[in-house]
Parts: structure tokens; C-alpha cells; sequence
């Protein structure tokens, strides 16, 4: 390929979403000499982008973010991309939680209670709660999605070594990975970190930005240490307004395992998982409903369709044809009105009552 004139002199500017002349085509060639590149338009845009950032960043400072980031990411997706059809559930709690600790004991049996059925724990591979968790799931069942910190770097025993051992630089590349990859979220007590993470999750379920899942809050028996946590929130942020007492639904708490693990398992009886098309939800199911149960759930949830809306049955649309493995599952699709995420959370209820 040749070079007759210095790029920039031949593209002043680069454009994320139109032709940028001559550099396409040296970025067609450097696909084509990097071998079979899966989705190209999304990695010219990644290219692009990087190319655009590198003429903008004059420090540097925000050029080492955003490399190490995605670094971080591309990694993460690697070693989740080979357990795609196992469900995961990612626990949160103290790494300061001693081994003697009833909590701690109580996270070992969720961990070994969530093994046998077939599921795989994320946790943060430290010490304390997730080192409990790990133990009881055992490595082969393990997810280590470890902080560099810089007093504590290195992974708990169970997940050293194992290859589902992440290390992390950032916290929100850290984040996203706990949350992306998870079907159900179980928090043990802890301390600024735990709640850091309940509270985001709380958020993204609350916006929308997590699809549903049971996040449940988990306690020895006895313990008080969520019951005073509940009593903030209803008594402050509902009491004030801050938030809806339909919010409310989004957590259970637990303080047994088997308890822990009947929630998460009744919320997948027959929700299998969601997606939108054009704005409108589709709701794939393991088995029809009746006509019957539909209309209910018409009439139930009317509050939260859009004008003339409704639900009604259906089979996979046009646009999901490369989710083969689900095609043949029952829809639903629901004219949701996309803001009242706490009142769909109880129709996935009703579907799976």
C-alpha cells in the first residue's frame, strides 16, 4: 500500500461515523494483515477512536487510562467468553470477616450450596467473605475478580493460580465485571467498599442499566446488621421521598443458604432473560403462559405500559435470529414504558408464580 503524503495532510480531522478517505482503507489493510477479526465495524470504531484520542491527549495522562482499560476489559471477556451458558453469582462482603466468624461460615455453605446446583461464584478474590465463598465453591467453580491495592494485591488461595484469576488496576473495570457477568448478587455485611457495591447495584437495577436478578442480603441468623441497614432506608430515604416503596422489591434478605438459593432459582422458574428491540421489551420465558395468565398480568401491571400499550405473547422476532440457542423459547413482549424497573421486577414475579 502506498503512502504518497503524510496522512494528516490528507485527513484533517477524524470522524467516528463518516468516511475518513484514505485512513479507511489503511485501517481495512491493517485488519486484514491482523488475521479474522470478529464484528469489524465495532473494532474500526474502537481504531478509530483510539487514533482520535491520541490526537487530543496532549499529557498523556488520559492515553494510559484508556489503554490499561481496555486491556482490562478485553481480558475479562476473554476468560468469561468460555462459560457463556453457566449461571454466575457474584457475592460482595468484608475481607476483613474472620474465618471463626459465623458469617464466614454462612458464606462457605452459600458458596458450596451454590456449587452443587450447578452455579459459579464471582467474588472479589480477596480474604474474608469472598475467600468463604471460594472455599465452599472450590476453585473449579471460582472467579477471582482481584483490586491491586497497595497493601493487599494478591489473590485468596482458592482462586491463585486458577485461571478464571483476574487482577485489576481500576476499580470500575473491577465493577463492571461483578455485575456484567452475574445472574443473582448475594451481600454479606462489610464495610464502606460492601456498601459501595450494594448501592451501586441498587442504582443500575433502579435505572434499568442492570437487567432484574435477585440480589439478596445475606446475614447469620440472628444478625441485625441489614435489618438496621432497612431501617435507613425506609425510615430516611422513603420516609423523604428519595425513593419509591416499590424500590423496596429489588432485595430479599437471607440468612440461610438453602433460603438464599430457593430465591435465586424461583426467580429463573420461568423468566429466562430479557432484551429490547426498537425500544420494546421482549421477555423470553422456559414455557408459554396461558391466556389467562397473560391477562392477568395486562391488567396487574397496566401502570406500567405506555399509552395503549399492552403484552402479548409471542415468537422470536426478526432481530434475534443470532441468538440461536433461545429462538424456540416463548416472548412476551411488553410495551414497558421503560422507567418503573422496580414494577417490572414484580411482573417477572407474577410470570414465575
Amino acid at each position: 500500500m502506498q503512502n504518497s503524503a503524510p496522512l494528516k495532510s490528507i485527513i484533517p480531522q477524524i470522524r467516528l461515523r463518516e468516511s475518513n478517505g484514505i485512513l479507511d482503507d489503511h485501517i481495512d489493510h491493517l485488519m486484514t494483515l491482523a488475521g479474522i477479526i470478529q464484528r469489524p465495524a465495532l473494532v474500526r470504531g474502537m481504531i478509530l477512536t483510539a487514533l482520535k484520542a491520541g490526537t487530543e491527549d496532549c499529557q498523556g495522562v488520559d492515553l494510559k487510562i484508556m489503554n490499561t482499560t481496555l486491556k482490562e476489559m478485553r481480558y475479562t471477556a476473554k476468560v468469561f467468553s468460555s462459560y457463556p451458558n453457566k449461571r454466575k453469582v457474584t457475592v460482595f462482603g468484608s475481607a476483613r470477616t474472620p474465618a471463626h466468624n459465623p458469617e464466614y461460615q454462612l458464606a462457605k455453605a452459600f458458596g458450596k450450596s451454590l456449587a452443587e446446583s450447578g452455579y459459579m461464584v464471582i467474588t472479589g478474590g480477596g480474604p474474608g467473605i469472598m475467600q468463604a465463598v471460594n472455599e465452599g465453591a472450590g476453585s473449579d467453580h471460582s472467579f477471582g475478580v482481584n483490586i491491586r491495592l497497595p497493601w493487599e494485591d494478591a489473590p485468596n488461595d482458592v482462586v491463585k493460580g486458577n485461571p478464571r484469576s483476574i487482577n485489576y488496576k481500576y476499580f470500575f473495570n473491577r465493577k463492571l465485571a461483578f455485575l456484567k457477568e452475574a445472574h443473582a448478587v448475594a451481600i454479606f455485611p462489610g464495610g464502606f467498599g460492601t456498601h459501595d457495591e450494594a448501592m451501586e447495584t441498587l442504582t443500575l437495577l433502579q435505572t434499568g442499566k442492570l437487567p432484574p436478578l435477585p440480589l439478596l442480603l445475606m446475614d447469620r441468623p440472628g444478625g441485625t446488621y441489614w435489618m438496621r441497614w432497612h431501617a435507613f432506608v425506609t425510615e430516611a430515604l422513603l420516609a423523604d421521598g428519595y425513593i419509591s416503596d416499590t424500590d423496596l422489591s429489588f432485595f430479599k434478605m437471607a440468612a440461610d443458604p438453602d433460603e438464599a438459593l430457593d430465591h435465586i432459582t424461583r426467580f429463573y422458574k420461568n423468566y429466562h432473560s430479557l432484551r429490547y428491540v426498537q425500544k420494546r421489551l421482549v421477555l423470553r420465558l422456559n414455557r408459554e403462559l396461558t391466556p389467562d395468565h397473560v391477562q392477568r398480568l395486562r391488567q396487574a401491571f397496566a401502570d406500567i405500559l405506555l399509552p395503549g400499550g399492552t403484552i402479548v405473547p409471542s415468537a422470536a422476532l426478526p432481530e434475534e435470529c443470532n441468538e440461536t440457542e433461545i429462538l424456540a423459547y416463548p416472548r412476551l413482549l411488553v410495551d414497558f414504558d421503560l422507567k418503573n424497573f422496580s414494577r417490572l421486577r414484580m411482573l417477572i414475579d407474577q410470570i414465575n408464580a
